[in-house]
């Protein structure tokens, strides 16, 4: 595998596990619409982001150990399919299971190398 190949496989699936969390946690800024007062709408908001919470923790795991991080974005998506409807599988789980499969495809590799060199 070229060079270049092996950094786009090293940092695809982290900047788009970056990306995917910025993405769901927008869904947070919804608890600002309802009239409540500030100190509920903060609390309705931090307790909105605990999806975000997950995949950065995830992704923080992955950054050292890609196996981890794998089949921790794969149970990420299995969850988010236990927890919304059919149509939105693509928007919450599809992502993960793509950052998921990235990171494992990049452990993979880099194990092949080194048993190779």
């Amino acid at each position: 595998m070229a060079p270049t190949q092996k950094r786009l496989l090293y940092w695809a699936p982290r900047a788009l596990g970056i990306a995917f969390a910025l993405f769901i946690s927008l869904f947070a800024l919804d608890v600002f619409s309802m009239n409540l007062p500030l100190e509920k709408q903060l609390l309705a908001f931090a307790i909105h982001l605990v999806p975000t919470y997950l995949i950065v923790i995830v992704l923080i795991f992955a950054w050292k150990w890609e196996w981890l991080g794998g089949a921790g974005f794969i149970a990420l998506g299995v969850l988010s399919m236990w927890r919304f409807r059919p149509p939105a599988y693509l928007i919450t789980s599809g992502p993960a299971f793509l950052i998921g499969l990235l990171f494992l495809a990049n452990w993979f590799m880099q194990r092949q190398s080194r048993s190779s060199a």
